[in-house]
Protein backbone atom coordinates (compact mmCIF):
# COMPACT_ATOMS: atom_id res chain seq x y z
CA UNK A 1 0.00 0.00 0.00
CA UNK A 2 1.17 3.17 -0.81
CA UNK A 3 1.75 6.16 1.58
CA UNK A 4 -1.39 8.72 1.38
CA UNK A 5 0.23 12.17 0.66
CA UNK A 6 -2.08 15.21 0.12
CA UNK A 7 -2.85 16.47 -2.97
CA UNK A 8 -2.86 20.28 -3.98
CA UNK A 9 -6.11 21.44 -3.88
CA UNK A 10 -5.20 25.50 -4.21
CA UNK A 11 -5.38 27.33 -7.64
CA UNK A 12 -3.71 30.47 -6.48
CA UNK A 13 -0.90 30.84 -4.63
CA UNK A 14 0.20 34.57 -3.23
CA UNK A 15 2.62 36.77 -1.03
CA UNK A 16 1.01 38.56 1.63
CA UNK A 17 1.40 41.34 4.25
CA UNK A 18 0.73 40.16 8.18
CA UNK A 19 1.72 41.97 11.25
CA UNK A 20 5.48 41.05 11.94
CA UNK A 21 6.27 40.42 7.87
CA UNK A 22 4.97 38.23 5.38
CA UNK A 23 2.57 35.54 4.50
CA UNK A 24 1.84 33.35 2.05
CA UNK A 25 -2.19 32.45 1.15
CA UNK A 26 -3.83 29.69 -0.84
CA UNK A 27 -6.89 30.88 -2.50
CA UNK A 28 -7.21 33.61 -0.17
CA UNK A 29 -6.45 31.15 2.79
CA UNK A 30 -3.25 32.22 5.11
CA UNK A 31 -0.69 28.94 5.37
CA UNK A 32 -0.02 27.63 8.38
CA UNK A 33 2.79 26.10 9.99
CA UNK A 34 2.50 22.04 11.64
CA UNK A 35 1.89 23.35 14.41
CA UNK A 36 -1.45 25.61 13.41
CA UNK A 37 0.61 28.83 13.85
CA UNK A 38 0.50 31.67 11.20
CA UNK A 39 3.60 30.99 8.93
CA UNK A 40 4.80 34.84 8.87
CA UNK A 41 8.46 35.16 7.70
CA UNK A 42 10.19 38.84 8.25
CA UNK A 43 11.12 39.21 4.07
CA UNK A 44 9.22 39.09 1.65
CA UNK A 45 12.15 37.46 -0.22
CA UNK A 46 11.53 34.63 1.86
CA UNK A 47 7.79 34.84 1.37
CA UNK A 48 8.16 34.89 -2.33
CA UNK A 49 10.65 31.69 -1.89
CA UNK A 50 7.81 29.83 -0.16
CA UNK A 51 5.41 30.61 -2.24
CA UNK A 52 7.44 29.61 -5.44
CA UNK A 53 7.67 26.19 -3.49
CA UNK A 54 3.54 25.99 -3.04
CA UNK A 55 3.20 27.36 -6.57
CA UNK A 56 5.52 24.60 -7.77
CA UNK A 57 3.36 21.49 -6.35
CA UNK A 58 1.38 19.52 -9.21
CA UNK A 59 -0.85 16.67 -8.19
CA UNK A 60 0.26 15.52 -4.62
CA UNK A 61 2.06 17.48 -1.99
CA UNK A 62 6.28 16.75 -1.79
CA UNK A 63 7.76 18.28 1.15
CA UNK A 64 11.02 17.02 -0.02
CA UNK A 65 10.74 19.65 -2.68
CA UNK A 66 9.99 22.51 -0.12
CA UNK A 67 13.08 23.46 1.59
CA UNK A 68 11.92 27.19 2.39
CA UNK A 69 8.73 26.16 3.61
CA UNK A 70 10.60 23.66 5.94
CA UNK A 71 13.15 26.29 6.85
CA UNK A 72 10.15 28.56 8.04
CA UNK A 73 8.22 26.22 9.59
CA UNK A 74 11.17 25.01 11.64
CA UNK A 75 12.22 28.62 12.06
CA UNK A 76 8.36 29.49 13.84
CA UNK A 77 7.82 26.19 15.87
CA UNK A 78 10.99 24.81 16.79
CA UNK A 79 13.91 27.66 16.92
CA UNK A 80 11.82 30.39 18.11
CA UNK A 81 10.36 28.66 20.95
CA UNK A 82 13.99 27.39 21.91
CA UNK A 83 16.48 30.13 20.61
CA UNK A 84 18.72 30.09 23.42
CA UNK A 85 19.15 25.93 23.53
CA UNK A 86 19.64 25.94 19.71
CA UNK A 87 22.10 28.92 19.65
CA UNK A 88 23.70 27.11 22.82
CA UNK A 89 23.98 23.97 20.27
CA UNK A 90 25.60 25.67 17.41
CA UNK A 91 27.80 27.78 19.82
CA UNK A 92 29.43 24.78 21.49
CA UNK A 93 30.94 23.98 17.74
CA UNK A 94 33.65 26.30 18.26
CA UNK A 95 34.89 24.56 21.22
CA UNK A 96 36.23 21.58 18.67
CA UNK A 97 35.94 23.48 14.92
CA UNK A 98 36.80 21.53 12.23
CA UNK A 99 39.30 24.09 11.58
CA UNK A 100 41.51 23.47 14.50
CA UNK A 101 42.24 19.53 14.11
CA UNK A 102 45.02 18.93 12.17
CA UNK A 103 46.77 15.74 10.44
CA UNK A 104 50.22 15.71 11.37
CA UNK A 105 50.83 13.60 8.42
CA UNK A 106 51.41 13.10 5.19
CA UNK A 107 53.34 16.47 4.29
CA UNK A 108 50.54 17.29 1.67
CA UNK A 109 47.64 17.30 3.49
CA UNK A 110 48.97 19.03 6.12
CA UNK A 111 50.06 21.79 3.85
CA UNK A 112 46.47 21.83 2.25
CA UNK A 113 44.69 22.38 5.92
CA UNK A 114 46.92 24.71 7.04
CA UNK A 115 46.80 27.02 3.30
CA UNK A 116 42.71 26.38 3.55
CA UNK A 117 42.10 26.86 7.13
CA UNK A 118 44.67 29.52 8.71
CA UNK A 119 43.30 32.22 6.68
CA UNK A 120 39.51 31.78 8.19
CA UNK A 121 40.83 31.41 11.56
CA UNK A 122 42.82 34.66 10.75
CA UNK A 123 39.37 36.28 9.53
CA UNK A 124 37.71 34.95 12.41
CA UNK A 125 40.12 36.81 15.38
CA UNK A 126 39.76 39.87 13.45
CA UNK A 127 36.14 39.77 12.34
CA UNK A 128 34.81 38.48 15.66
CA UNK A 129 37.42 38.90 18.22
CA UNK A 130 37.91 34.77 18.74
CA UNK A 131 41.62 33.59 18.35
CA UNK A 132 40.84 29.37 17.70
CA UNK A 133 44.06 27.67 17.55
CA UNK A 134 44.65 24.71 15.46
CA UNK A 135 46.30 21.43 17.14
CA UNK A 136 47.52 18.28 14.98
CA UNK A 137 45.24 15.17 15.86
CA UNK A 138 42.39 14.45 16.88
CA UNK A 139 42.02 14.52 20.68
CA UNK A 140 40.00 17.45 22.57
CA UNK A 141 41.90 20.63 23.70
CA UNK A 142 39.66 23.01 25.11
CA UNK A 143 39.85 26.63 23.25
CA UNK A 144 39.98 30.12 25.15
CA UNK A 145 37.12 30.69 27.10
CA UNK A 146 37.09 34.28 26.12
CA UNK A 147 37.44 33.34 22.44
CA UNK A 148 34.67 30.74 22.93
CA UNK A 149 32.25 33.80 24.59
CA UNK A 150 32.48 36.02 21.78
CA UNK A 151 31.49 33.49 19.33
CA UNK A 152 28.33 32.41 21.52
CA UNK A 153 27.76 35.93 21.86
CA UNK A 154 27.50 36.05 17.93
CA UNK A 155 25.84 33.17 17.74
CA UNK A 156 22.74 33.69 20.22
CA UNK A 157 22.38 37.64 18.67
CA UNK A 158 20.92 35.76 15.40
CA UNK A 159 17.11 35.96 14.49
CA UNK A 160 15.15 32.56 14.74
CA UNK A 161 15.02 32.64 10.76
CA UNK A 162 19.06 33.11 10.54
CA UNK A 163 19.18 30.43 13.10
CA UNK A 164 17.67 27.77 11.46
CA UNK A 165 19.66 28.34 8.61
CA UNK A 166 22.50 28.80 10.54
CA UNK A 167 22.06 25.50 12.35
CA UNK A 168 22.95 23.68 8.79
CA UNK A 169 26.05 25.69 7.32
CA UNK A 170 27.50 25.04 10.81
CA UNK A 171 26.30 21.44 11.47
CA UNK A 172 26.72 20.31 8.04
CA UNK A 173 30.52 21.56 7.25
CA UNK A 174 31.06 20.73 11.83
CA UNK A 175 32.72 24.27 11.92
CA UNK A 176 31.25 26.93 13.52
CA UNK A 177 34.12 29.42 11.77
CA UNK A 178 33.10 28.11 8.47
CA UNK A 179 29.13 28.55 9.11
CA UNK A 180 30.26 32.52 10.40
CA UNK A 181 32.22 32.84 6.87
CA UNK A 182 29.28 31.03 4.75
CA UNK A 183 26.86 33.70 6.90
CA UNK A 184 28.93 36.79 6.11
CA UNK A 185 30.02 36.13 2.21
CA UNK A 186 33.85 35.76 3.08
CA UNK A 187 34.23 33.28 0.55
CA UNK A 188 32.14 32.04 -1.83
CA UNK A 189 29.66 29.50 -0.42
CA UNK A 190 30.83 26.57 -2.49
CA UNK A 191 34.10 27.45 -1.84
CA UNK A 192 33.53 27.12 1.33
CA UNK A 193 31.92 24.07 1.31
CA UNK A 194 34.66 22.82 -0.23
CA UNK A 195 37.09 23.97 2.73
CA UNK A 196 35.02 21.60 4.82
CA UNK A 197 35.43 18.80 2.84
CA UNK A 198 39.64 18.77 2.26
CA UNK A 199 39.85 16.01 4.17
CA UNK A 200 37.52 13.81 2.51
CA UNK A 201 38.57 14.78 -1.02
CA UNK A 202 42.06 13.88 0.13
CA UNK A 203 41.51 10.50 1.18
CA UNK A 204 39.32 10.33 -2.61
CA UNK A 205 42.16 11.43 -4.07
CA UNK A 206 44.52 8.45 -2.35
CA UNK A 207 41.81 6.00 -2.33
CA UNK A 208 39.30 6.97 -5.34
CA UNK A 209 35.86 7.91 -5.64
CA UNK A 210 33.27 5.95 -3.22
CA UNK A 211 29.97 6.23 -5.07
CA UNK A 212 27.68 5.78 -1.96
CA UNK A 213 29.94 8.43 0.11
CA UNK A 214 30.31 11.14 -3.27
CA UNK A 215 25.91 10.80 -3.26
CA UNK A 216 26.17 10.97 0.55
CA UNK A 217 28.42 14.21 0.21
CA UNK A 218 26.31 15.63 -3.01
CA UNK A 219 23.03 15.78 -1.02
CA UNK A 220 25.07 17.54 1.96
CA UNK A 221 26.08 19.99 -0.63
CA UNK A 222 22.78 20.58 -1.70
CA UNK A 223 21.44 21.35 1.69
CA UNK A 224 24.43 23.43 2.29
CA UNK A 225 24.07 26.16 -0.45
CA UNK A 226 20.19 25.77 0.46
CA UNK A 227 20.73 26.95 3.79
CA UNK A 228 22.65 29.67 2.49
CA UNK A 229 20.12 31.00 0.01
CA UNK A 230 17.29 30.99 3.29
CA UNK A 231 19.87 32.81 5.67
CA UNK A 232 20.12 35.58 2.70
CA UNK A 233 16.94 35.44 2.06
CA UNK A 234 16.26 36.11 5.58
CA UNK A 235 18.75 39.04 5.60
CA UNK A 236 17.12 40.27 2.30
CA UNK A 237 16.14 44.29 2.30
Amino acid sequence: MSEWAPKRFWKTVAVTESEGGFGVALDGRPVRTPAKRPLVVPTRALAEAVAAEWEAQEDVLDPRTMPATRGANAAIDKVALQHAEVAGMLAAYGDSDLLCYRADSPAGLVARQAEGWDPLLDWAEEALGARLMPRAGVMHEPQNPEALNRLSAAVHALGPFQLAAFHDLVSLTGSLVLGFAAAREVRPVEEIWDLSRIDEDWQAEQWGIDDEAAAAAAAKRASFLQAKRFFDSVTAA
